[in-house]
């Protein structure tokens, strides 16, 4: 069984900064892309940033050159840095992880239990 635990987020006000961290753990063969989303009532849910194991990035145009995203591959842990935040980023952020375990023998995608990111202006 594999367990993605975020932590960090809470309120903060805009121009203010908040890291999240998304641990996998479990029986885990190896860990490929992992990333970050958010979701706002009564939206879809939208991908903020992404990292492979080999450090590449990705990021939403919203949150370029605010938001740094990292990993610690012998950890399993991804994290992302929140600079500059502004009331918009508001949400609820989720990770996600496309995991290889023993039992499937291949990449299963997992996500976090969320948690909330308030920005207040």
């Amino acid at each position: 069984q594999v367990q993605l635990v975020q932590s960090g987020g809470g309120l903060v006000q805009a121009g203010g900064s908040l890291r999240l961290s998304c641990a996998a753990s479990g029986s885990i063969f190896s860990v490929n892309a992992m990333g970050w989303y958010r979701q706002v009532p009564g939206k879809q849910r939208e991908l903020v940033a992404t990292i492979t194991p080999g450090g590449t990035t990705n990021y939403a145009d919203s949150v370029k050159g605010r938001f740094t995203i990292s990993r610690d591959n012998g950890k399993n842990t991804m994290y992302l840095q929140m600079n500059s935040l502004k009331p918009e980023d508001t949400g609820v952020y989720y990770c996600h992880a496309d995991v290889n375990t023993p039992l499937v023998r291949s990449f299963v995608a997992y996500w976090g239990q969320g948690t909330q990111v308030t920005v207040s202006s």
